[in-house]
């Protein structure tokens, strides 16, 4: 598996979006992360691999759903095998889940028990959980339910390092998103009163950096920014610890600016 994913959520929203997935396949990309309310973007991706199969056991598609029941999550999954046209599908994962959802998802009747069932039943390979939450994240990786986690982690989202590597250590998959801080940081960073050293391709090395990383998602939308991405994750050298320390430092000095502060 490669260390960059696709991600696919924008793909629907532009021309180019099955030229860029088409791209990021020729280039030797293997992971593609999509979900149920991503839209077209199913569709798109089950399109392209159609023209693709020689390709499809060695491409990683993984999808998410909303759905908090037993009986809403195989509804989603049966539609992802749909929209996807596929007969299995490599991951499963619970998108977005709170610690207020966490009672009904692994109790009885809730999501977690349709992906098992799903899984069970051969359609699905592995069952992941995506989470904002660090505290949630712990909770799955205590549970030891879950072959995945999907988690935030950059300079900006720093508490994920220690539970990142006590998920390595319990042979779980780790796939980091928002690795460029998330919606409407790249726009607050080229509004910052002073130059930093915090730019799309530094944030993409600090989390490629981390060894116990399985995946970094990049979400793409046109076939340049894949061939800079593929660039830089073929060619990057590792963060020392003075370097990671140097835009944690950054990123902190960056939020100490009033009108900057998060809310």
């Amino acid at each position: 598996m490669t260390e960059l994913g696709f991600g696919a959520m924008n793909i629907s929203e532009v021309e180019e979006g099955s030229q860029t997935l088409e791209r990021a396949l020729d280039l030797g990309i293997n992971y593609i992360d999509t979900a149920r309310v991503y839209p077209n973007s199913e569709y798109i991706i089950g399109q392209v691999m159609k023209g693709r199969k020689e390709q499809r056991n060695s491409t990683y598609v993984a999808s998410k759903t909303l759905n908090r029941t037993r009986d809403g999550a195989l509804r989603d999954i049966e539609r992802s095998l749909k929209h996807l046209s596929f007969d299995k599908i490599d991951l499963y994962q619970l998108a977005a889940v709170r610690r207020e959802d966490w009672d009904q998802i692994t109790g009885k009747g809730g999501a977690l028990q349709g992906l098992q069932e799903a899984r069970g039943n051969g359609i699905i390979d592995y069952v992941g959980l995506s989470s904002h939450s660090v505290n949630v994240v712990k909770e799955a990786i205590a549970s030891g339910e879950f072959d995945t986690l999907l988690l935030m982690y950059s300079p900006f989202n720093r508490e994920t390092e220690r539970p990142i590597s006590l998920a390595r250590e319990r042979d779980i998959g780790i796939i980091v998103m928002k690795a460029m801080g998330g919606s409407g940081m790249l726009g607050t960073l080229r509004s910052a009163e002073h130059k930093t050293a915090l730019n799309p391709k530094t944030l993409l090395r600090y989390a490629l950096s981390n060894p116990d990383v399985s995946v970094v998602l990049s979400g793409m939308r046109f076939p340049w920014e894949v061939e800079e991405n593929v660039e830089l994750a073929l060619s990057y050298e590792p963060m020392t610890e003075a370097e990671k320390g140097y835009l944690n430092q950054e990123a902190d000095s960056l939020f100490s600016q009033p009108s900057l502060q998060r809310r």
